[in-house]
C-alpha cells in the first residue's frame, strides 16, 4: 500500500497502490513466434509442401494481424519481443501493402483490353459472360474450364460475332481452356510446355502495335502432390522477349504471395492489378456462402505494356471472379 499523509484530517489515510495490467512475457512471445515465421517464409519463399503454399495465400491476413503481437509486446513490456513483432509487422507490411498502392504511370500505345474468366466446368452464366464483353469490350477473351458446351451457349449468346477469331482447346472437365479475340489470331505451337490444364498460345495481329501473344493460364491446384506440377507449371512458363509483347491471363491458382509466382514475374512481367493498386482484390472463392477471400487470377504483361485500369467482376455460375485489364502496348 502507499501511505499518504493528510494533515488536515489529522492522520495518515492508507491508499491501495495503483496496479499496472501487464501482459505476460510468455504470451507476447506466444504471439509474437508465429508471425515471425511466417514472414521469414514469406519473404525468404521457403513454402515448399501444399499445406505452407496454401497457407501462404492468406499473408495480407497476416500482415493486419501481426499489428496484435505488436500491441501486446508492447504491453508486456519486452523490448526484445517488441522489436521482432515490429520488424516482423514491417516486413509483412512491405510484403503486401505495395499492392494496394500501385506504382502504374500514364502510358501512351495501342489499346489492348484483356478479360480473363475461370468458368468452373462451363457453368458461367453465358448472358451475364456477354454482358460484360459488350460493357467492357474486350479485345481478348481467356476462359479457363472451358467446356464445348460453354463454347456453343456462349456462341448463341453472341460471342461468335463480337469475337470471331478464336484458339480453343475445350474440354468436359476442368482441363478446357481457350483464347477468344476480336482480332486475327495464329496459333502458337511449343512456345513452352503446359503443365496441367490446357494452355493455348496463339499471337494475336493488333494493328500498329508490336506482335502480341497470348497465353490461356491454368496450372494444377497446389493440393496434395499436384503442388509439385504446379510449380513445374509456374517455371515452364514462358520468359518476356524483346522482340514481341507477351501477355497470360487466367487462373494461376497462385498469389503474390508465393515464391513461384514472383519468381515467373521476375523474368520481365507486372501483374497488371498490382500495377494499378487493385492486387488485393480477391479473385476466390465467389457464390459459396462466403464473400472471395484470396487473389488467384490474374492477367500478366510485359514490363514494357502500360496499365491503365484494372477492374474485378463477379460472374453467376461460377466460383471466380473475371479479371479486366485495359493496357497499352508498345507501337510497332
Amino acid at each position: 500500500m502507499d501511505v499518504v499523509a493528510d494533515k488536515g484530517v489529522g492522520g495518515a489515510i492508507m491508499t491501495p497502490a495503483r496496479r499496472r495490467w501487464r501482459v505476460p512475457k510468455s504470451l507476447a512471445w506466444a504471439a509474437v513466434a508465429p508471425f515471425a515465421a511466417w514472414a521469414v517464409a514469406r519473404v525468404a519463399g521457403l513454402e515448399r509442401d501444399s499445406l505452407t503454399t496454401q497457407l501462404m495465400t492468406a499473408t495480407p491476413y497476416a500482415a493486419a494481424a501481426s499489428l496484435v503481437p505488436v500491441l501486446l509486446s508492447a504491453l508486456s513490456r519486452n523490448r526484445a519481443a517488441t522489436a521482432v513483432a515490429l520488424v516482423t509487422a514491417t516486413a509483412l507490411g512491405f510484403s503486401v501493402l505495395p499492392r494496394a498502392i500501385g506504382s502504374a504511370e500514364a502510358t501512351t500505345g495501342t489499346p489492348l483490353r484483356v478479360l480473363t474468366l475461370n468458368m468452373l466446368f462451363g457453368h458461367a452464366d453465358p448472358g451475364v459472360v456477354m454482358d460484360l464483353v459488350r460493357r467492357l469490350k474486350p479485345d481478348v477473351l481467356s476462359a479457363q474450364e472451358l467446356t464445348p458446351g460453354m463454347v456453343e451457349e456462349l456462341d448463341a449468346a453472341g460471342l461468335k460475332e463480337a469475337m470471331p477469331h478464336r484458339v480453343l482447346e475445350p474440354e468436359w472437365s476442368a482441363g478446357g481452356s481457350g483464347l477468344y479475340a476480336r482480332y486475327e489470331l495464329t496459333p502458337l505451337e511449343g512456345m513452352f510446355e503446359a503443365i496441367g490444364h490446357n494452355m493455348p498460345a496463339a499471337r494475336m495481329s493488333l494493328p500498329g502495335a508490336k506482335p502480341v501473344e497470348l497465353v490461356s493460364v491454368h496450372p494444377f491446384p497446389p493440393l496434395g502432390r499436384q503442388v509439385h506440377d504446379w510449380t513445374a507449371a509456374l517455371d515452364a512458363l514462358p520468359s518476356a522477349v524483346p522482340d514481341r509483347i507477351r501477355i497470360l491471363a487466367g487462373d494461376f491458382n497462385a498469389s503474390l504471395d508465393h515464391v513461384a509466382m514472383r519468381r515467373f514475374l521476375n523474368r520481365g512481367y507486372v501483374d497488371a492489378a498490382d500495377a494499378v493498386g487493385e492486387g488485393l482484390v480477391p479473385t476466390w472463392p465467389a457464390h459459396r456462402g462466403i464473400p472471395p477471400i484470396i487473389t488467384i487470377d490474374h492477367v500478366v504483361v510485359d514490363q514494357r505494356v502500360g496499365v491503365n485500369e484494372v477492374s474485378i467482376h463477379t460472374v453467376t455460375g461460377t466460383d471466380h471472379r473475371a479479371v479486366f485489364a485495359d493496357l497499352r502496348v508498345p507501337a510497332s
